[in-house]
């Protein structure tokens, strides 16, 4: 006779006893470790959406690509299972990141936070959601010597989100952007908005493609990582809202270093 030892997925202790058994006649297990977030568990699901790991796979799935009905497939979970699981991390993403801000902080600023970043390059790029009627742009910012993404925010083509870029990049103290030839660059850098006179505005934005080179290969990246993102697709996010979670996704764990986990 072979003994196997069961141990509790949560925390792996192996201080278990016998549960009961579920509706469908599979044995439950109690952890008796007091520390263990998971108390009561199975060794064997009916459904693939409830063993442990499913929804760390999906969302690695997601920003590796795949869709919904693609890792549903895979899976073999329900569509629902998902994009419930993708929603939850909705509140988790970050259009700001915090850890560069805090790695880069100097230290002799007791009383208040300075962060310093000598050069930024600024792009856009535009994907759709639900059909090609309904377009969407992501706009974001480099550190421009360590190719470090800061921040990203996502609207229309107007100025009004560019401004909303704007704002979470004050924490940064910027020196210099570099931007392409787009109007809204012009009509939101001013020397108003980074406190310079007009002299000293001229050169703190540069204008041309030859200083944006590392932000338009991140945008290779993203398209490459999410077919959502892909310039000739069929393959949509139904809603603007799952849109921004699985780009956000990709961002905060692929280019904010954030360890994503379920």
């Amino acid at each position: 006779m072979v003994r196997i030892t069961v141990k509790c997925p949560q925390c792996g202790s192996d201080d278990i006893v016998k549960h009961g058994k579920s509706k469908a006649g599979i044995q439950k297990y109690e952890c008796r470790n007091k520390e263990c977030n998971r108390r009561v568990f199975q060794l064997e699901y009916q459904y693939n959406g409830c063993k442990p790991g499913i929804s760390q796979q999906i969302l690695e799935m997601a920003i590796n690509g795949s869709g919904i009905r693609d890792t549903s497939r895979v899976l073999k979970v329900s569509q629902d299972k998902v994009m419930d699981t993708l929603k939850k991390k909705e509140k988790w993403n970050r259009q700001i990141n915090i850890d560069y801000i805090n790695n880069h902080e100097d230290p002799s600023a007791i009383l208040f936070r300075i962060v310093r970043v000598e050069e930024v390059e600024m792009d856009e790029m535009w994907s759709f959601y639900h059909d090609k009627g309904h377009q969407v742009w992501l706009w974001h910012a480099i550190d421009h010597n360590t190719g470090e993404m800061l921040a990203y925010t996502f609207g229309t083509q107007e100025d009004k989100v560019l401004k909303e870029l704007m704002d979470l990049l004050s924490e940064y103290n910027i020196g210099k952007f570099y931007t392409d030839g787009n109007q809204s660059y012009e009509r939101v850098i001013t020397p108003a908005s980074l406190k310079l006179d007009e002299e000293e505005k001229s050169e703190a934005h540069e204008i041309g493609k030859e200083h944006t080179q590392k932000i338009e290969r991140i945008h290779l990246s993203l398209r490459t990582w999410v077919k959502r993102l892909a310039r000739k697709t069929i393959c949509f996010s139904k809603t603007l809202r799952m849109h921004k979670i699985v780009v956000g996704l990709c961002i905060n764990v692929k280019f904010f270093g954030r360890r994503l986990i379920a």
